[in-house]
């Protein structure tokens, strides 16, 4: 175990430091291992309970933790203080071995530790430096910065948890007013999206509103923009259209009178032109081009026009036009932008073939029977390489492109295509009229 206290980061100087245990003893403060009688505390030691020495030495870490964590809050309650400290500073140093330096346990070890110095011992220095050890790392945990690796239920049981440890750390001095407000709008950002992922939309939203109201509180709307973003996608989920309209112009607001040409502006311009484009009301279009317009010009000044982020709001675009009749405005923008997308995503990209079937199904509408047959008997040869002859998508292409090829204009020009290649591989084998006939000779 000593090793594992060294891992510890801080701890009490020497003139204030408990006395040192053993691990192996486990027993009351000042106790040898052998000490005989057992201490006043109802807590026992492996020892005394029957355990062998070896055996315990052979636990798991996480075995150890949860020993010393029980007998750190039995010591607590029969007031023995400083053997529940050196419990404690156990529990910081397994708790890293068992859960690694960014896990939420270890914040939550170090504010447990931080309090017990500061209430049982009157030891300031030390209940400081632990809590800002818990502060460090509480915006870094997995569970708070993401969900990815938990479910759920644990994800939102660690904010909880978050919440209840920050709240301590602020009683107890650790944290000052301004880096409360930070962590905690971590913390009510990170439990909105998982209520979100849960399917609890009014949770998801009270939450969005306690972000919101820290923002204003410390001076920062600039920063709200985000929650609106999420306030947005909430009530869209829920099929909340207008609402959702609402709360992302709010933010495309924000983002306007900050930073109208950098990505965060092109990303909500695009989400509004989206929502209003998916709008049922026919004056929602007008806006909804106006929105379309403003985001590609951000992409392009924030990004640059080979980005996959102007691309896909680039496709978006496109299609708005079609389902608006501007047929042709959409088919000049996607052949423009083939180049782009074969030099960003390559030639034998999705993108390209996706691309190529908008412009040769376009061909079809029109009446341009050759050049569709041409198009899309390209996009068919990336699909086939892509997904495979067999699969629907490239079978659909194939369909289509067999369906061209009946039409006269187009059986006509394989026909005489088939005529050439006939003649070129005629003329490659039959011997040259210059032949003296001397090749005949050996024979």
């Amino acid at each position: 175990m000593a090793d594992e206290l060294a891992m510890t980061k801080t701890r009490p100087s020497s003139s204030e430091s408990p006395p040192a245990e053993s691990p192996e003893s486990m027993g009351c403060t000042n106790r040898g291992m052998n000490a005989s009688p057992p201490c006043s505390s109802d807590v026992l030691s492996p020892l005394q309970t029957g355990y062998a020495k070896k055996e315990f030495m052979r636990m798991a870490p996480k075995e150890k933790l949860k020993h010393f964590d029980s007998q750190a809050q039995a010591r607590e309650d029969i007031k023995e203080f400083d053997a529940c400290i050196q419990d404690l500073v156990r529990c910081v140093a397994l708790t890293r071995l068992v859960h690694g330096d960014g896990h939420l346990k270890l914040a939550q070890a170090h504010a447990r530790l931080a309090k017990a110095y500061f209430q049982f011992k009157g030891w300031g220095l030390q209940a400081q430096e632990h809590s800002a050890l818990a502060r460090e790392l509480l915006p870094f945990c997995p569970s708070i910065s993401s969900c990815r690796g938990e479910n759920l239920e644990e994800a939102e049981s660690s904010f909880l948890e978050a919440e209840h440890v920050l709240e301590e750390l602020h009683q107890h001095g650790g944290i000052n007013q301004e880096e409360k407000m930070k962590t905690a709008l971590e913390i009510s950002t990170g439990l909105s999206r998982v209520f979100r992922r849960q399917n609890r939309p009014e949770e998801a939203l009270s939450q969005c509103e306690k972000s919101l109201q820290r923002l204003k509180d410390c001076g920062q709307p600039e920063k709200t923009s985000s929650v609106y973003r999420d306030m947005a996608a909430i009530e869209q989920d829920r099929g909340h259209l207008d609402q959702a309209i609402e709360h992302l112009s709010k933010a495309h607001a924000i983002a306007m009178s900050h930073s109208p040409e950098e990505l965060e502006g092109a990303q909500i311009s695009h989400s509004l032109a989206l929502i209003l484009s998916a709008a049922a009301e026919p004056h929602h279009n007008d806006s909804a081009g106006h929105y379309f317009e403003q985001s590609l010009s951000a992409y392009k000044n924030s990004v640059g026009p080979q980005d996959p982020a102007f691309l896909a709001a680039q496709d978006d675009f496109c299609r708005f036009l079609l389902l608006s009749g501007h047929k042709e405005r959409c088919v000049e923008i996607q052949r423009a932008s083939l180049a782009t997308k074969s030099s960003t995503f390559g030639d034998l990209s999705a993108e390209v073939a996706d691309t190529l079937q908008l412009i040769g199904s376009m061909e079809m509408s029109e009446g341009r029977v050759k050049q569709a047959h041409r198009t899309m008997t390209k996009c068919m040869e990336i699909q086939s390489l892509l997904y495979g002859p067999q699969h629907k998508t490239t079978k659909a292409t194939q369909k289509a492109v067999d369906m061209l090829a009946r039409a006269p204009e187009v059986a006509e020009k394989q026909q005489r295509q088939g005529i050439r290649k006939t003649k070129r591989h005629t003329l490659s084998v039959v011997p040259s009229s210059s032949n003296d006939g001397n090749s005949m000779s050996d024979s």
